[in-house]
């Protein structure tokens, strides 16, 4: 297993179906602050449902197709990161992240991504790194500007959470603009 380190007391690793109980306990402290733009903050309400996502990320990574990750500081899972489509055909996957609000500020996410970027572009070949958020979002979209992502616009009425239609705002970063100046 491998861990790369974000800071002092923090770190990214693997997020694994047998870490379902604590992948559980975590979204259920940090539901409130990932409920309005998560959609599994409000379907992995147990273990068992913690364990289906986790494994349905675990398929994904066996098809070469995806990949998640968790944010652990002072041991204790806080957050995470994904490659929730990752198309090697085609050169293109999609990263995304979630993150508890008592341990936002501190660039956590941004070093995160940094490195799966790094890995994706230098690692894998891929052409194309996207992120997509709702554009209310502006800590995530905060991070894509920080990440020197160009914001390519916005996919109108794209996709529903809790019955409500919601846009998606879409950012990029291409193999050769990276890494930004």
């Amino acid at each position: 297993m491998f861990a790369r380190h974000l800071a002092d007391d923090a770190e990214l690793r693997p997020l694994e179906p047998w870490q379902a109980a604590e992948f559980a306990e975590h979204t259920d402290r940090v539901r409130k602050d990932i409920d309005d733009y998560i959609p599994w903050g409000r379907t992995v309400v147990d273990e068992a449902t913690a364990r289906e996502l986790l494994q349905s990320y675990a398929v994904k990574q066996a098809r070469d197709e995806g990949r998640i990750y968790g944010i652990w500081v002072d041991g204790v899972l806080q957050g995470g990161t994904v490659f929730r489509t990752f198309d090697v055909k085609m050169g293109v996957c999609e990263a995304g992240v979630w993150l508890g609000g008592e341990v936002r500020g501190r660039g956590l996410v941004t070093i995160a991504v940094r490195h799966m970027i790094d890995w994706a572009f230098g690692v894998r070949g891929m052409h194309r790194v996207e992120w997509y958020c709702d554009p209310r979002n502006t800590a995530s979209a905060a991070v894509a500007k920080r990440l020197g992502m160009t914001c390519e616009g916005v996919h109108r009425q794209s996709f529903v959470l809790d019955g409500d239609r919601r846009d998606a705002q879409v950012w990029a970063v291409l193999a050769d603009e990276w890494p930004p100046a």
